[in-house]
């Protein structure tokens, strides 16, 4: 069911904040940071690997949404709910249309078919703040 770990979400109550001391601190280099539609979020990068981290201030809590690729959305659901799964959401991530559930252990997990892969890239090198 599942392809790849693409993104990690974490909620951030000061996201400028939170990139400067990550960049300062930790070495992260700035993919994006946008100020628009009601929200901030930025996209870092530490090391090499995937997946990006996000700071979002629209994301509620404390802890990350674990962000995975799947090939379809329907089929993952399909496959869930003959597993017992119940409830979660629907969402619009910048993407495509994603699956937000949290698990029994509190641990936030969302599926997502990529529908809009040139989201991401248009928004590469943009800072707003």
């Amino acid at each position: 069911m599942f392809d790849s770990l693409d993104y990690i979400y974490m909620p951030s109550r000061d996201v400028a904040a939170d990139v400067k001391w990550f960049v300062e601190k930790l070495g992260a280099k700035v993919v994006f940071a946008i100020d628009g539609m009601g929200a901030r979020v930025a996209m870092l990068k530490l090391g090499h690997s995937k997946p990006p981290l996000l700071l979002a201030d629209h994301v509620a809590g404390d802890a990350p949404v674990l962000v995975y690729r799947v090939a379809d959305l329907d089929a993952a659901r399909h496959e869930l709910r003959s597993n017992g799964w119940k409830k979660g959401r629907m969402l619009e991530l910048p993407m495509g249309t994603a699956l937000s559930f949290t698990a029994p252990g509190g641990q936030r997990i969302a599926l997502f078919e990529l529908s809009r892969p040139f989201v991401e890239r248009g928004f590469r090198g943009r800072r707003d703040f």
